[in-house]
C-alpha cells in the first residue's frame, strides 16, 4: 500500500474559554480513516490532564491501524500508542507526532471446544470479565475492577486478587509498525510483575487469547466477579480521576503502607492529591495539572527513599516533557 500526503481540510475547534484554534483532518488515502491535528489527550486518559497530540487517529479495522503507520512514517512521524488511557500521564504540552488511539479496535470470540476467548486490544477488560461470567466462564473475575482494556493488560501483565493476564494468555497477536504481524506465547513476551517485554516496544497488540474454564454456574461466576468488584470499590478511591495505583509494590513491602507510613496521605501539590483511602493512589481532586501529578510522584519518590532507602518504580507510563521539580 502506497500512501500519499493530502493537503488537510482545516475547521475552526472552539473549547469554553479558549481561543479557536485551527483544527486539521486528512481521510487516509483508500479508507475512511480520519487523522486529525490538535486533538486534547485529557479526554482520553483516565486522569483527565495532558495537553493536544499533534496527530491523532482511532482506527477500527487493522488495515485502518497499517493504514496509519504507513501515513506516520510518510510524514517522518514519532507514533504514540493510546489504549484506554488508565495507566498514563501525559505533558501538558501534549505530544508531538501520531497517537494512535487502539480503543476502537473491539471483537470478542468465546469458543466452547477450548474454553478459550479472544478479544480485540481495545476491548475493555471489566466489559469482557462480565461476559465471561454471564456464560459462566471462570478465569477473568478478577479482571473486573481494572479500567483497562486487553491491549494494556497484555503489555503490562494487568493483574488483582492474587491473578494476572501472564497465567491465563495463551497468545497474542502484534503488528510492527512496518506492517509484518507475530503471534506470541506468554514465555515469549518475558512476562514479570506488571512488566513484559512489549512495554516501550513499538509494536502493537492487536489480539488476544485467553484460556478460561467454561460450565461453571453462571450465578456463582458472577456473584464472584461482583465480590470482587464491590472489594476493589470500597478499599480504593474511584469517585476522582486518578490512574489507578501510581507504583509498582517493591518486593518488601506495599507501596501503600510505605507512603501511608511516611505520612503523606492526603499530601497535595496544586489539584493533585494523594489518596486519604488508598495512598498508591493519586487523584486529580479537581483543576489539577499533568505537571502538578508529575510533581506529586517525584516528591513521594523522594520521601520514601529518604524513610525507607527504597526507590519506588512508576506502574504509570508518563509520556512528553515536564517541568524539573
Amino acid at each position: 500500500m502506497t500512501l500519499s500526503y493530502n493537503p488537510p481540510s482545516t475547521v475552526d475547534a472552539s473549547t469554553s474559554g479558549q481561543e479557536s484554534v485551527k483544527q486539521s483532518r486528512i481521510y487516509l488515502p483508500g479508507t475512511n480513516c480520519l487523522v486529525r491535528s490538535q486533538v486534547s489527550l485529557g479526554s482520553l486518559t483516565s486522569y483527565r490532564v495532558g495537553g493536544p497530540a499533534e496527530w491523532y487517529v482511532a482506527p477500527q479495522r487493522l488495515e485502518d491501524l497499517a493504514a496509519s503507520f504507513e501515513w506516520a512514517h510518510s510524514q517522518s512521524l514519532p507514533i504514540t500508542l493510546l489504549g484506554a488511557g488508565s495507566n498514563l500521564l501525559v505533558s501538558d504540552n501534549g505530544l508531538p507526532g501520531l497517537v494512535v488511539g487502539t480503543r476502537h479496535l473491539r471483537h470478542t470470540h468465546f469458543d466452547a471446544e477450548t474454553g478459550q476467548v479472544t478479544a480485540g486490544a481495545g476491548e475493555p477488560l471489566v466489559r469482557l470479565a462480565w461476559q465471561a461470567a454471564k456464560l459462566g466462564w471462570q478465569g477473568l473475575e478478577w479482571a473486573v475492577g481494572i479500567p483497562g482494556t486487553v491491549g494494556g493488560a497484555v503489555v503490562m501483565n494487568a493483574g488483582a486478587h492474587l491473578s494476572d493476564t501472564a497465567s491465563i494468555l495463551v497468545n497474542t497477536h502484534l503488528l510492527s509498525q512496518n506492517g509484518n504481524v507475530e503471534i506470541l506465547s506468554p514465555q515469549e513476551l518475558g512476562y514479570a510483575y506488571r512488566t513484559s517485554i512489549l512495554q516501550g516496544d513499538k509494536r502493537l497488540v492487536t489480539q488476544a487469547t485467553f484460556q478460561l474454564q467454561p460450565g461453571a454456574d453462571p450465578a456463582l461466576v458472577m456473584a464472584t466477579t461482583q465480590k470482587h468488584l464491590e472489594k476493589r470499590q470500597t478499599t480504593q478511591p474511584y469517585h476522582l480521576p486518578s490512574c489507578g495505583s501510581v507504583f509498582r509494590n517493591p518486593d518488601s513491602h506495599k507501596a501503600a503502607w510505605l507512603i501511608e507510613q511516611t505520612g503523606l496521605k492526603g499530601y497535595q501539590i496544586g489539584g493533585a492529591q494523594v489518596a486519604q483511602r488508598h495512598a498508591n493512589f493519586i487523584l486529580n481532586c479537581g483543576g489539577a495539572k499533568a505537571n502538578d501529578i508529575f510533581q506529586l510522584i517525584r516528591y513521594v519518590q523522594q520521601q520514601v527513599e529518604q524513610h525507607w532507602s527504597l526507590s519506588l518504580e512508576p506502574e504509570v507510563r508518563i509520556l512528553g516533557d515536564f517541568q524539573p521539580g
